[in-house]
């Protein structure tokens, strides 16, 4: 068979476009009622979805007070909804975000397990460092860690946590009930780990998870988040908006993938992508105006100084260019990917606003089946993308039009699956199953 690609979807509560909570077809309430989640759930399995993703943070961060009442800000715990969600349905991954700066090595192991268990192998863990001063003040820290810090105990944490899952093996457990043996004390593994950041003896309390490893997916652009997706990640989600750079940052990141001693098929690449599809062009841009009416002047400005790092733009027209920064500011690689877009396409204030409260740095396309399609093939052809993590603006309805539009003119051009195949979210994805770091041929 060729290559195939792969797909995510990106789920935000209501939808990325952060209007998305106010259009007609969603219901408001949504974000903190099941049956929406598993209504979404269903679409994308539908659609032969690889991964089901759920955003998460860990504060209301928002102190501008217009935007904070104007946004949906209740959310359930992702690993929570996700376990809940797992009974109801059978291939697609399960992928939740989870802090390696607000948590500890042991609980997130055991969490991760024990989803991988519920879920018969589709787990996977959206690795995270966190970055914002609102989510350390919920965890008795007085000031966010340095990135360099945050990436270093990060790397721990990995570490650790793939130690842990290993720490039974996996023919462990015999549950001989004639002989009244449970388990062969010689397949379980104490971690023993002394280091920077944590001591943690270990064992778990989870027997070796079904993939071995739940699916470690990461997505930082920085140079320090690059480095730890080259190393650890198994997919990465990320963000350009032309081809030239997707792939630019496909060749960096599988080249250091096979620095660090990886095969470069060891992970695949994943950008994500904002699609508004109709069967026509002016029916696609029909759907994406009535979204961008939706937006509020208050909640767009506020987002954009967000994404600045918290640069304000008081005084400065809205519909002026984008003013100086402050010189000396580090900037985030999100925040430095706005700012070129800014300057490149000479964007005013209020343009780049919109552009925020819709992608966020990721490609926007509207268009029909066949203009998305188009564009998901040649980055996936060009060396750009193993494919896509799917943002709709809305939901449910933004995800139902990509799957009843897009997904069969991908399945028509070859280059999407008809059926799922594999058992694992591993199997699907086309990755190994690690090999347990205390087998005898990892030991010797």
């Amino acid at each position: 068979m060729s290559r195939q690609l792969h797909l995510g979807v990106f789920v935000e509560t209501t939808g990325r476009h952060l209007a998305g909570w106010r259009h007609p077809d969603v219901d408001p309430h949504a974000p903190m009622r099941f049956d929406h989640y598993r209504r979404l759930i269903e679409i994308a399995e539908r659609g032969l979805f690889d991964l089901f993703f759920l955003a998460d943070g860990l504060a209301v961060r928002d102190r501008a007070a217009e935007k904070l009442g104007r946004t949906p800000k209740a959310h359930f715990e992702p690993l929570t909804l996700l376990s809940a969600l797992s009974p109801l349905t059978h291939h697609i991954g399960l992928i939740a975000t989870a802090s390696t700066t607000f948590n500890e090595p042991w609980h997130l192991a055991r969490k991760f397990a024990s989803l991988d268990h519920l879920s018969n192998g589709r787990a996977g863990w959206n690795i995270v460092t966190s970055s914002s001063q609102a989510e350390a003040d919920n965890f008795s820290i007085p000031t966010i860690p340095t990135p360099e810090l945050r990436y270093q105990r990060a790397t721990e944490f990995v570490e650790l946590v793939r130690a842990l899952w290993d720490s039974w093996d996996d023919d462990a457990i015999v549950a001989d009930q004639q002989e009244g043996r449970y388990f062969l004390p010689d397949r379980l593994h104490t971690v023993e780990h002394q280091g920077e950041f944590f001591r943690v003896r270990g064992p778990l309390t989870v027997s070796r998870p079904p993939q071995g490893h739940p699916l470690l997916v990461q997505a930082g652009s920085s140079t320090q988040g690059i480095a730890l997706g080259a190393r650890y990640g198994e997919v990465i989600y990320t963000a350009q908006t032309t081809l030239s750079d997707a792939q630019a940052f496909y060749s960096l990141i599988k080249g250091l993938a096979e620095e660090a001693g990886r095969p470069q098929d060891a992970l695949r690449i994943l950008p994500g992508l904002f699609p508004v599809v109709a069967p026509s062009r002016s029916e696609a841009e029909e759907k994406f105006e009535q979204l961008q009416s939706l937006l509020h002047p208050e909640v767009g400005l506020a987002q954009l100084e967000h994404h600045l790092g918290g640069v304000s733009l008081a005084g400065h027209d809205i519909d002026g260019p984008l003013p100086e920064l402050p010189p000396g500011k580090e900037f985030t690689s999100r925040a430095e990917l706005l700012i070129k877009i800014a300057r490149r396409d000479q964007l005013s204030i209020r343009q780049l606003y919109q552009q925020v409260g819709v992608a966020r740095g990721h490609p926007l396309l509207i268009g029909t089946p066949a203009d998305i399609a188009d564009f998901m093939v040649s980055w996936f052809e060009e060396g750009g993308a193993d494919g896509f993590n799917i943002m709709p603006g809305w939901l449910p309805g933004g995800l139902d039009d990509f799957v009843s539009l897009v997904v069969p003119e991908l399945q028509r051009r070859g280059v999407y699956r008809t059926a799922y195949q594999g058992n694992t979210l591993r199997e699907r994805m086309g990755l190994a199953r690690p090999v347990s770091r205390y087998t005898k041929e990892n030991i010797t």
